[in-house]
């Protein structure tokens, strides 16, 4: 966009959005890096292609959050030149370097949720695959094949993310103010061509697929419920039922893929409702450049966008029974640990308290056992006893 639609500055304050991002990024690292450890123990139990996606996904989340704590460091260090919030806002450094550095920051958050979104693609294909075609699937999938999807994922989201880096002619013409934020590095009008030229292709591919597996489910159950007739009304039953038993096998594995992907479409769903409204209003930005929706799309929808991220690590803790019971597992084994270490300090107390005992008791002189004295008619005998613990005394027994 030229100089003559240069907006001026305005939205929230630099401190509150540090704290808001500071916030954000505590929560989006601390909940996918314990999704994270638990798809990990589930890729090593399984070793299935499906779990080494997902837990792509979380790490690409992992790394949004990251580099949001960068755009969290450059709103606490803006200086305010106007305290009332009348007068733009500057940054200590200078224009270039800070223009750079800017720059560099908005494409480290980029990639990672391009990385992020094809992720959901890439997990939304693989359960496509395993239902539309599950022959072809058992043969395609493997080590190598996810390999070369994760790395063509990763490579495709650095090129889209550093692009404008690369490219000078999608970087903003208008001059730094020391404000970093995304449009004021980036050409607005390339960048959400560049942008939604991805992103509407994929959604359109989301949309088809579920569409089709929803056609797929349906045709499934209805030649199930098919097959259940014509069993009940068999002369013979035992036919029937064996019949019905080898198609109900046939189908079982097509329907725990169905199961699994009520997760993906739960993530599709979420992923739809954050990212959908800022690229619509990218749309209506580059059709209406006099509405100014820049700082709308700045401050508030991206924000919206990038809470996707914390979205897909709940959706899988809450909603996928495997990960449910994976978590459970990895706290219930925290909390047994901690309370073993409680019982072995306890313990240790115990002992040591024992030790102290001892060595007290051997500290002290040995003092001579007490003397009984038994007098029988005629006769007068003494015997040694045990001395008791209090200190030595003589008893006179008359027996």
């Amino acid at each position: 966009m030229d100089s003559k639609y240069h907006e001026p500055r305005g939205g929230p304050n630099p401190q509150v959005m540090g704290i808001v991002l500071s916030t954000a990024s505590c929560l989006i690292i601390s909940t996918n890096l314990v999704v994270a450890a638990a798809l990990l123990k589930l890729l090593i139990k399984k070793s299935s292609q499906s779990w080494c996606f997902v837990l792509n996904l979380a790490l690409a989340d992992i790394f949004v959050g990251v580099a949001i704590t960068g755009l969290a460091t450059e709103d606490f260090g803006k200086v305010a030149l106007d305290p009332s919030g009348d007068g733009p806002l500057r940054n200590s450094t200078p224009p270039a370097s800070g223009r750079t550095r800017c720059l560099l920051r908005m494409a480290f958050v980029t990639s990672p949720c391009t990385a992020s979104i094809m992720s959901m693609f890439l997990i939304s294909l693989d359960r496509y695959a395993a239902i539309k075609m599950p022959l072809h699937y058992s043969l395609l999938s493997g080590k190598w094949t996810a390999a070369g999807s994760l790395l063509a994922v990763w490579i495709c989201s650095f090129v889209t993310g550093f692009l404008p880096v690369m490219v000078r002619q999608l970087q903003a013409r208008t001059t730094y103010d020391g404000f970093c934020a995304f449009f004021s590095v980036i050409h607005d009008i390339g960048v959400i061509v560049l942008f939604c030229t991805l992103f509407f292709p994929v959604l359109s591919l989301f949309i088809y697929m579920y569409l089709d597996i929803l056609k797929i489910a349906y045709t499934h159950q209805r030649q199930i419920s098919r097959v259940r007739q014509a069993s009940s009304r068999s002369t013979s039953s035992d036919q029937g039922h064996a019949h019905y038993l080898h198609h109900h096998h046939l189908r079982s594995g097509d329907w725990s893929h169905v199961k699994a992907l009520r997760t993906v479409a739960l993530l599709v769903g979420c992923f739809m409702v954050l990212w959908c409204p800022f690229f619509v209003v990218c749309i209506v930005h580059i059709l209406c450049e006099s509405c100014r929706l820049k700082h709308v799309l700045e401050n508030y929808l991206w924000l919206l966008g990038l809470s996707n991220s914390l979205i897909n690590p709940l959706v899988y803790a809450f909603w996928q029974r495997e990960v449910r019971l994976q978590l459970a597992a990895m706290f219930s084994c925290i909390a047994g640990r901690w309370a073993a270490r409680r019982r072995r300090r306890r313990r240790r107390g115990a002992t040591r308290c024992r030790r102290f005992r001892l060595s007290t008791d051997a500290a002290r002189p040995k003092q001579p056992a007490p003397r009984c004295y038994c007098q029988t008619p005629g006769t007068r005998t003494e015997r040694r006893r045990r001395p008791p613990p209090s200190p030595p005394y003589e008893m006179r027994i008359n027996c």
